[in-house]
């Protein structure tokens, strides 16, 4: 009981709920705000918006218009991160509804109820499907053009072979032998995007030996100028992966890892393995998961280019380095092992998270519950 208002029903609803005084000052949570915020009733009571959430300002228009109007607003798809935690670790986006309470009475009383609805799964599989689909019309774009491109360049290599024995002169040929090169790299290319993918063979793997040879390439590669840092979680369980599949994933993420952190002054690349609990993989919820993060002190990824990494040919290299095929590949393993790839990225801070049923799932046709 709150300032004569009993308040127990709220202890039971699944909806996290906060209570304002006239001070902004948190008076009331349940325990669904207390899990939501990783933080005890006793740690929140008595603080600030601004002390639980650091960009606690995008909540202020829907409380401002609640407290004018003595009416309830709501705002949608609020991105909030926890204060306290390293590197924005504990991202939150919400619907949040802002209600005013008509028992008001003293400044110390609750006089403003928030709502926190935590949609971040739901807006995680509509992202997912909407990827998966532009990929697939991607791929099948791309494929198209290879077979165009393919005959042509054919005949532009053998042009070029034919005019070679033709001439002479020393430095004409050295031209000949570019046009040559040039078709054999595009050729490469063409290869890599017309090779349909191997289905993965799933075997028990110890998850940490495959980290292990995919760091100890990165050392032999970036080494000298990286820190390549391992945090392993060794108690988990072996999980039923195609080895070979999953160390190019790991391996063209942790590349694209070091080349972004190159520019910085001391580039750390960090390999981490941790137990995922209670997630939704390919429509399956999983009270338990692998989740696999490398992460990153680099410049970090462009917001308007997260939705395109994925993207066959996408890359937003400018030296010619970059194929655009590294994380397409990786997303291609991933989802044909069931499971996801996620990016969170600001200056500074990148992680890509890849997340994996312990067990190969038999049928993903259903939502169900898998071990």
């Amino acid at each position: 009981m709150i300032g004569g208002t009993d308040f127990s029903g709220l202890e039971l609803i699944t909806t996290a709920v906060l209570m304002l005084n006239g001070q902004r000052r948190i008076v009331y949570t349940n325990p669904a705000a207390e899990h939501l915020l990783a933080l005890s009733r006793r740690q929140l009571l008595g603080l600030q918006l601004s002390q639980v959430f650091r960009d606690s300002e995008r909540l202020s228009p829907a409380i401002e218009l609640a407290a004018q109007h003595g009416a309830s607003y709501t705002e949608h798809e609020i991105e909030l991160h926890l204060s306290g935690k390293v590197n924005g670790a504990s991202r939150l986006v919400i619907n949040c509804t802002v209600s005013w309470l008509e028992s008001a009475a003293a400044s110390d009383s609750p006089q403003l109820l928030l709502e926190l609805r935590h949609i971040d799964q739901e807006l995680k599989l509509a992202r997912e499907a909407r990827v998966a689909e532009q990929n697939r019309a991607n791929r099948e774009l791309v494929r198209n053009l290879a077979h165009e491109i393919k005959n042509p360049l054919g005949g532009l290599r053998g042009a070029a072979q034919l005019l070679q024995h033709e001439l002479s002169s020393p430095q004409l040929v050295e031209y000949t032998q570019v046009i040559i090169s040039e078709a054999d790299r595009l050729q490469s290319l063409v290869n890599r995007l017309l090779t349909p993918h191997k289905l993965p063979k799933f075997v028990p793997t110890d998850i940490h030996v495959v980290l292990d040879r995919v760091r100890q390439l990165m050392q032999n590669e970036f080494g000298h100028t990286h820190n390549i840092i391992a945090d392993y979680d060794v108690s988990l369980p072996d999980v039923e992966i195609d080895g070979e599949q999953m160390t190019q994933v790991l391996l063209n993420i942790a590349r694209n890892a070091c080349q972004s952190s190159a520019a910085v002054s001391i580039p750390e690349v960090q390999l981490r393995t941790r137990i995922a609990r209670q997630v939704v993989l390919a429509k399956r919820r999983h009270r338990m998961a692998l989740e696999i993060a490398i992460l990153d002190n680099g410049v970090g990824i462009p917001f308007e280019h997260r939705d395109r990494i994925f993207f066959p040919l996408f890359t937003t290299r400018t030296d010619g380095s970059g194929s655009g095929l590294g994380l397409s590949i990786a997303q291609t393993f991933v989802t044909q092992h069931f499971g996801s790839i996620e990016v969170e990225s600001e200056p500074g801070h990148t992680v890509f998270r890849v997340q994996l049923p312990f067990t190969h799932p038999t049928e993903t046709a259903t939502l169900g519950t898998h071990v």
